[in-house]
């Protein structure tokens, strides 16, 4: 999810790859496809808890509702699209804006929402995060190979992992299943065989489940399969190559001496590599763009996933912000039923950093994932004609280059020659493929972003604006300016260290500001797995990618291991070990720096709790944990009616007057986006570790705050009394508006340090 100029830009200069950077496209040709009906459109009908438990009167029901509005049971069968039946209640159908507008005020409907599109966001990863094994895994039925977390649950055997995205590659190797036991008994789901994917071949013991959902894009478009608008297999099958890749680091299997051109060469490694994968295809490939997916078809991803026993939903896609919050269009109730029945969904924070307010996937039910660099680069050596040598970046793995160097700006003549040359370019410049023709390679000089690309029709090395200076300082002094250009490397530990990257979308959260987004950051900078070998990208079956679509299944993957261990935390459980145990140091100690147009040290809007740790995550000490009534107060607060909430619940809920404080919400953090005096709120912590144990609180008050706790002192005395409830005061000492500044609370009990961060804006509210 790229920004569009930015996206176009690269296609453009970095070779004119056609998948290149899927991650920030959408179906743009949905717009101009012709639905049945020129009024006609996909609406999403829905209706809360299901009423019945049996899925088939559930269906039933709503082909009832749809026949009295039709008035006619063949019209009613047309028109369905999807019933959802398993996970809640409601339906998809092809309705006109005047049937929409009919059926929403039947008393059972609690709301109408417009089909629409949403995006994808989209090794050395585990060795960084501190889980690596010791040696190939497999040598023996044992697990004696691996240690810590990695042991403690056996790779995740028995959990199962759920990806919505574009599909799957099943022969892959990652998808091999040596050494794995039977699927676990509890297991629902089913592989669906469809164009070029045998469910009885394709499929196995890590592989164990495969559906695609096509019938809501198809709806718009008039219900055919148009090869000339989708180019893509009617099936599980991955043509993009991201759902493939998501799922080889979430769950995918060991798999030995893989490397991208010889760069990042080593095992391929995921969160939880004994883990099955579940793939449900909902994003599908378009002849102009790649990577849409329609709410309908998510929604029955969704509903089936809940029915299938997944343990945990990795979801790499999302809206814009604020115009697609759950305030406003409803769109994440599935993933909310999905959490409300104890399974996590993880989703990425989108890919339009670093400005603020930026962040997606808000809903406080859900894990919101930033992306941060892995202490590894390519440094690439460029020495010029004078001499002078730099480092800089690229994926370039060919032989020492020696070429003229010439330099190309938006007032540079078109028929300029640079045939056989080098060419400076700086990422401000529009650069089109013809004054590139026939060069040799191209230094691009930009702003930090933190994305590196292999080109095909030249070399392509990277470097930032005060390299490009001195380069271009060399150009405008020398006669016949030259350079070489030797192969990158690969380095991995110091001096490279982890940064939040430029393109992970930042906080605050706009739509509910005191709700702390993202969660938490995990690794999402050139990532090494698998591709479809559609992708251009991809080298013998493996490629790197970006974006936060890669960080969110790293994090689903720790999450698998976590269930595997405590099968009993809830998703708010699960969420809160992570964020309390984060890493606010990169593992070796050094500051998170979060990349933008200013370095700066990072914050929690950078990446929520810090960047994930997933051993101490097994062992949080205390969780912050969440129940039904939590989401309902939270929804009184934002503005959710009785009836929505009651309906979304399946229990007859009035909201209180005054409304619950939405500061009050069991979030582990604590953000105040609009402190006048000084406000009061409430937090209640459950003691997941020894029963008998005693913590104390350590304030870091944000600058010109105080922060007040009571108790300051938490005793658990006995294994009947493990959850305890706290207060905390925040008086300000501004006496003017504010940005935000950052603190931190955490509780000790001498081997557990429970800190969640603070964050709190004064605002001083002038009287007219």
């Amino acid at each position: 999810m790229e920004k569009n100029t930015l996206h176009t830009y690269k296609l453009v200069l970095l070779c004119a790859c056609s998948l290149v950077l899927f991650l920030n496209t959408e179906l743009s040709f949905l717009a101009s496809a012709k639905t049945l009906d020129n009024d006609s459109k996909v609406y999403i009908v829905y209706l809360g808890e299901r009423v019945h438990d049996d899925p088939e009167l559930v269906t039933a029901s709503h082909h009832e509702m749809l026949e009295s509005l039709l008035e006619s049971k063949e019209d009613a069968h047309n028109s369905m699209i999807y019933s959802y039946q398993h996970g809640f209640s409601g339906f998809a159908a092809l309705l006109t804006s005047t049937q929409a507008n009919k059926i929403s005020e039947h008393p059972e409907v609690i709301h109408v929402i417009p089909n629409r599109i949403l995006k994808l966001q989209t090794t050395r990863t585990w060795d960084h995060l501190g889980l690596s094994q010791i040696s190939t895994p497999f040598s023996s039925s044992s697990s004696t190979s691996v240690k810590g977390l990695l042991h403690d649950t056996n790779m995740g055997s028995e959990a199962i992992i759920g990806v919505i995205d574009t599909g799957i590659w099943p022969e892959s190797k990652v998808f091999n299943d040596q050494g794995l036991g039977p699927i676990p008994k509890r297991w629902r789901g089913k592989c669906v065989s469809g164009e070029k994917f045998n469910a009885t071949i394709h499929c196995n013991k890590k592989l164990i489940g495969a559906k695609y959902y096509v019938s809501g894009l198809l709806a718009e478009m008039g219900g055919k399969f148009n090869r000339t608008i989708i180019q893509d297999f009617k099936s599980s099958r991955d043509v993009i190559g991201h759902g493939t890749h998501t799922a080889t680091i979430t769950g995918g299997s060991f798999v030995s001496n893989a490397s991208y051109y010889g760069l990042a060469q080593g095992t391929v490694r995921c969160g939880a590599p004994k883990a099955r994968i579940a793939a449900y295809k909902a994003c599908w490939n378009g002849v102009e763009h790649a990577g849409g997916c329609t709410t309908a078809d998510m929604w029955k991803a969704f509903d089936d996933a809940i029915h299938d026993g997944v343990d945990v939903l990795s979801v790499s896609i999302g809206g814009g912000i604020p115009e697609d919050s759950e305030v406003d269009k409803l769109d994440y109730i599935a993933a909310f039923h999905t959490v409300t029945k104890g399974i996590p969904v993880v989703a990425a924070a989108g890919n339009e950093g670093p400005a603020a307010q930026t962040v997606v996937n808000v809903a406080p039910w859900l894990l919101t994932v930033a992306a941060t660099t892995l202490d590894r680069s390519f440094p690439t050596k460029i020495t010029l004609g004078n001499n002078q040598t730099f480092l800089a970046e690229s994926l370039y793995t060919g032989p020492e280059i020696s070429t003229g160097l010439a330099f190309l700006d938006s007032n540079s003549d078109d028929n300029v020659d640079v045939k056989g040359k080098t060419v400076l370019v700086f990422d401000s410049i529009r650069t089109t493929p013809i004054r590139l023709k026939g060069v040799a390679g191209v230094i691009f000089a930009q702003k930090p972003d933190d994305l590196l690309q292999r080109c095909h029709s030249f070399k392509c090395i990277f470097a930032d604006y005060e390299l490009g200076t001195d380069i271009l300082q060399y150009i405008r002094t020398t006669r016949s300016p030259t350079v070489r250009i030797n192969s990158a490397t690969t380095l991995t530990g110091l001096p490279a260290t982890t940064k939040v990257a430029a393109f992970s979308c930042r906080g605050p959260n706009s739509v509910s500001p005191a709700i702390l987004k993202p969660d938490i950051a995990a690794p999402g900078v050139s990532i090494l797995a698998a591709l479809s070998p559609f992708d251009s990208r991809q080298h013998d079956g493996f490629g790197l990618d970006t974006g936060t679509s890669m960080s969110t299944p790293v994090v689903s993957g720790i999450i698998a291991l976590l269930k595997s261990l405590h099968p009993n935390w809830s998703p708010a459980a699960v969420r809160s070990a992570l964020v309390t145990t984060a890493w606010r140091t990169s593992p070796s100690g050094e500051p998170i720096f979060a990349e933008g147009s200013n370095k700066k040290l990072a914050d929690p809007f950078d990446y929520g709790g810090g960047l994930v740790n997933p051993q101490r995550a097994s062992k949080p000490g205390l969780v912050y944990a969440m129940g039904i009534q939590d989401y309902i107060n939270y929804m009184c607060s934002a503005g959710y009616n009785d009836s929505s909430i009651s309906g979304m619940v399946g229990i007859i809920t009035k909201c209180p007057n005054p409304k619950p404080s939405i500061l009050d919400m069991n979030l582990p953090s604590i953000t105040i986006p609009n402190i006048e005096k000084e406000v009061t709120l409430t937090r209640t912590v459950t003691n997941v570790g020894p029963i008998k144990s005693v913590y104390k609180a350590v304030i870091e008050s944000p600058l010109g705050i105080t922060l007040t706790v009571t108790p300051n002192t938490l005793v658990f005395s006995s294994a009947a009394k493990r959850v305890l409830t706290f207060k905390v005061k925040a008086k300000t000492s501004h006496k003017v508006n504010t940005g935000y500044f950052f603190g931190s609370l955490t509780w000790t009990d001498g081997v557990h340090d429970v800190k969640i961060p603070v964050s709190v804006q004064t605002k001083i509210m002038i009287k007219a």
